[in-house]
């Protein structure tokens, strides 16, 4: 998650550069605010339905509520992979907050921070880690989020920096690579997704440097395109809203209604979840009114010639 959080931050950097800080946030809040809040009362209640029948909350809860309740109880409960889109645009308003106050002077600083200091800004990210953390629904780590946020948009998105860490891309990769059995047997049978051990020393030093290795290493071996790419690119919001429904609805089917375990669970879930996200994308994008609410599209105007 904090690779995503530094990329989107290196976006907003290069969106910032074309557009105003106004057009920026009416963009932010049309394609991450209108889907994570009105895209769940049009789709967000099909997840939830599924993540309340694998639950069984149906049988020993629900039994007796009202349908309009239910509904919002489902509604709430599919927010799903919604909740990175409500950080995200959190994290774009205190961007443009802090770019008011630093004027430019910041990232003109960053512009040319060798990789010491880059490896460095990982006890910053641990620092980070340790708050804003709420204490019931923890995936919103606000803390290490904002600050990836921050860090993609004044450090990751400066090319000299990325320059120099393709050229260190063996070391840090040889680092992570180093780091990563370590903090796989200290969290072996432990709950990797809660405090203490998603902000440990080990589990930030580990994962600070995998995004170092990750974004040294494709500018170095991998900072090219093809139609794979390109189509992924196009698709890739959309698949992001639409695959865990997919998935959700393929794990239902295989383990709830035929009874099937095992390795051919995951493997179909997966191909479920891109092909089904896919597939449900290329019909949603297409209704009138849903696809504004589930994927904040507009209905473009006609170009005129």
């Amino acid at each position: 998650m904090v690779v995503l959080f530094l990329v989107s931050g290196a976006s907003a950097r290069y969106a910032l550069d074309s557009r105003s800080g106004k057009a920026f946030f009416a963009e932010r809040t049309r394609k991450l605010l209108v889907p994570s809040t009105l895209g769940l009362l049009v789709l967000g209640w099909a997840q939830g339905y599924f993540n309340v029948a694998f639950s069984h909350v149906f049988e020993n809860i629900l039994s007796g509520v009202p349908a309009p309740v239910l509904y919002l109880i489902m509604t709430v409960s599919g927010i799903g992979v919604l909740w990175t889109c409500h950080v995200l645009w959190v994290c774009a308003l205190v961007l443009l907050a802090v770019r008011r106050i630093e004027c430019g002077r910041l990232l003109a600083r960053c512009a040319s921070l060798p990789c010491w200091a880059v490896a460095a800004l990982g006890v910053a990210a641990w620092v980070s880690a340790q708050v804003l953390n709420p204490p019931i629904i923890q995936v919103y780590r606000f803390g290490i989020y904002i600050f990836s946020y921050l860090a993609g948009y004044y450090v990751f998105s400066q090319p000299q920096v990325m320059d120099t860490l393709a050229r260190r891309a063996p070391i840090l990769c040889a680092v992570a690579a180093a780091l990563g059995p370590v903090y796989l047997w200290h969290s072996w049978g432990k709950n990797y997704a809660v405090a203490p051990n998603v902000n440990s020393p080990l589990a930030i030093a580990y994962g600070w440097a995998a995004c170092l290795a990750i974004f040294g290493g494709m500018k170095r071996w991998g900072d090219r395109t093809g139609p794979v790419a390109a189509f992924l690119a196009r698709h890739s919001f959309g698949l992001y809203v639409c695959h865990y429904l997919a998935l959700s609805a393929a794990a239902y089917g295989l383990v709830c209604c035929l009874h099937w375990r095992g390795a051919v669970v995951y493997l179909l879930s997966a191909v479920a979840a891109y092909g089904g996200g896919l597939a449900l994308y290329a019909v949603l994008r297409h209704v009138p009114v849903v696809r504004y609410c589930v994927f904040g599209i507009k209905k473009e105007k006609p170009h005129v010639l």
